[in-house]
């Protein structure tokens, strides 16, 4: 009997629409035995709507587009009671996820990956129970992940998250909130967090390899309190300029669960798409949740 395969497309991810690349990957997949049966998404969340209606009779799952894309793939799997394992070919803007995992934007390298994989069990977060595949984040920067016209994200990459964290820095605002972190306890004003399991973050942050284990039941959570003068805000920004988040007035730790508690409510970005506040929210590392194809 044939294996079968689910390849789930977002045309509308990345810096060009052409299907090329796309091609050789799937003669690559029926090389190997797959019948494979395309579907390409037409809203946001149809790819999680795919998944949940079609997944559970594949063999495997494959997705093609950005990390929103991903993490709404991620959403449909879990979803099902006994899911597929999920692979990934990254051709967002950014895909920060896809950097963690050291995938290759190439499709056909990524799809001989695939093919080849026995299959990793990785951690995913919860925010309220709604999965996410790698951050969790609020404040500055966190706007430019979803702010950012897709137009300019495709033609620009990178850089038009650069250019919208930047912009960001001109209009800096505190966040009040309280935050409980295993057995720590944060109360204050911040000017943005992150929770994360990813070495990239947002687009602006990156964070060692060594500090980050993908399946290790933690998150990494980064927060910068607001800073108490000027000198420490142009402190901030050397650090973040520099990427050192051992400095002063930056507070790093490695979590497996966080709760926010917060007057406003204010909003959120899951895995670079627009989530919204809550006054609070309960972040949980799922350890091991979800096998990804590597």
């Amino acid at each position: 009997m044939a294996k079968t395969l689910l390849l789930i497309v977002n045309p509308r991810a990345g810096r060009t629409r052409s299907m090329a690349p796309l091609f050789e990957a799937v003669s690559h997949f029926s090389e190997e035995g797959y019948l494979v049966s395309v579907r390409q998404t037409r809203h946001a969340g149809h790819a999680a709507e795919i998944v949940e209606e079609e997944g559970a009779s594949f063999d495997r799952i494959v997705c093609c587009g950005g990390d929103g894309t991903l993490n709404e793939a991620v959403s449909g799997v879990m979803r099902l009671s006994d899911p597929p394992p999920l692979g990934y070919i990254p051709s967002g803007s950014t895909n920060d996820f896809a950097a963690s995992l050291e995938l290759s934007p190439d499709a056909l390298q990524t799809a001989k990956r695939i093919t080849a994989s026995q299959g990793r069990a990785l951690d995913v977060g919860s925010f309220n129970g709604r999965p996410f595949v790698y951050v969790a984040s609020f404040g500055a920067f966190t706007r430019a992940s979803y702010s950012a016209p897709q137009s300019i994200k495709n033609d620009l990459g990178h850089l038009a998250y650069i250019l919208e964290g930047v912009r960001d820095l001109s209009t800096l605002r505190p966040y009040p909130a309280s935050i409980a972190a295993g057995e720590e306890f944060f109360d204050g004003e911040f000017l943005f967090g992150a929770i994360t399991n990813a070495t990239s973050v947002g687009g602006l942050m990156k964070l060692q390899k060594e500090r980050v284990v993908l399946d290790d039941g933690l998150f990494e959570m980064l927060l910068i309190p607001t800073p108490a003068s000027a000198a420490g805000l142009q402190a901030l920004i050397r650090s973040l300029v520099l990427q050192d988040f051992e400095g002063a007035g930056v507070i790093f730790r490695h979590v497996s669960s966080v709760s926010v508690h917060t007057p406003e409510g204010f909003p959120w970005t899951l895995d670079g798409e627009y989530g919204p506040g809550a006054e609070d929210v309960v972040i949980k590392n799922l350890p091991r949740r979800l096998t990804f194809l590597l």
